[in-house]
C-alpha cells in the first residue's frame, strides 16, 4: 500500500470545517465555487475560511469552466494554493491559467470507460497535478460530488508524469481498498462526508482521514 497519502477533503462551508480538516490531518481543503454545487460558497465565505487555515494545509478553489474575470476576483480576495479546473477546460486553458495567475492548477478528467484514459495523457502535459473523477451521467447538473465510483480497475497500475488524486465515491470503508487497487497516494472526499447538502459532518471527516492514513 502506497506510503505518504495525502487527503484532500473538498466542499467546505464553514471555518470550523477547515480547523477540523487541519486537525484531522488532511492535506488539502477544497472551497467550491459552481453555483449550482449545494457547497458553493461566496468570495467573502472563502476568505474567511482561506485565512483561519493553518499554514502547511493546502487551499484549493474548485471552479466550473471560469472565465478571467470570475478567476481576477477569485484570486484578488482570497488567498488560494492551488486552482482546480473541474469543467471541460482545453489544455490550451489549463497553461493560460497557469501563466495568468502563477498558482499550481489541478485538472479534472472525467473517468467512465477506457475512452477517457487519453485524456489523462494530454492533461498530465499542461496540468501541475490531475484528478480522476466520477465522469458525471449526460443530464448530470454538476461536474462532480455525485458519490459514485468510476471502475478503480481501469487505472490499476497506471502512472502519470505528474501527481494525481482519486476521487468519486470514495467512503471510510472502501479507501483502503482504493488505495490498494488503484495506487493512488493522494484522495478526494467530499460529499460522503455530509450530514446534509454542503454541510460537513466533522466526526466523518475525522474517520475518513484516519482510515486513509491508516
Amino acid at each position: 500500500m502506497p506510503k505518504d497519502i495525502k487527503v484532500k477533503l473538498c466542499g467546505l462551508t464553514r471555518p470550523e470545517d477547515v480547523a477540523v480538516a487541519a486537525e484531522a490531518g488532511a492535506a488539502y481543503v477544497g472551497f467550491v465555487f459552481f453555483p449550482k454545487s449545494p457547497r458553493y460558497v461566496s468570495l467573502p465565505q472563502a476568505r474567511n475560511m482561506a485565512l483561519s487555515a493553518p499554514i502547511g494545509l493546502a487551499k484549493v478553489a474548485l471552479v466550473v469552466n471560469a472565465d478571467n474575470a470570475t478567476l481576477d476576483s477569485l484570486t484578488d480576495q482570497v488567498p488560494l494554493d492551488m486552482l482546480q479546473l473541474h469543467g471541460h477546460e482545453s489544455p490550451d486553458r489549463v497553461l493560460e491559467v497557469k501563466k495568468r495567475y502563477g498558482l499550481p492548477v489541478m485538472k479534472a478528467v472525467g473517468v467512465a470507460d477506457e475512452t477517457d484514459l487519453a485524456a489523462i495523457d494530454t492533461y498530465s502535459e499542461v496540468a501541475d497535478q490531475i484528478l480522476l473523477d466520477t465522469k458525471p451521467p449526460k443530464d448530470a447538473t454538476r461536474p462532480g460530488g455525485n458519490a459514485v465510483a468510476f471502475d478503480w480497475n481501469l487505472i490499476a497500475g497506471r502512472r502519470w508524469s505528474v501527481p494525481w488524486m482519486l476521487a468519486g465515491g470514495l467512503t471510510v470503508d472502501n479507501v483502503a481498498e482504493a488505495i490498494q487497487r488503484t495506487g493512488a497516494n493522494q484522495l478526494d472526499l467530499s460529499s460522503a462526508l455530509e450530514s446534509a447538502p454542503g454541510v460537513k459532518d466533522h466526526a466523518k471527516m475525522r474517520a475518513f482521514v484516519k482510515a486513509a492514513l491508516a
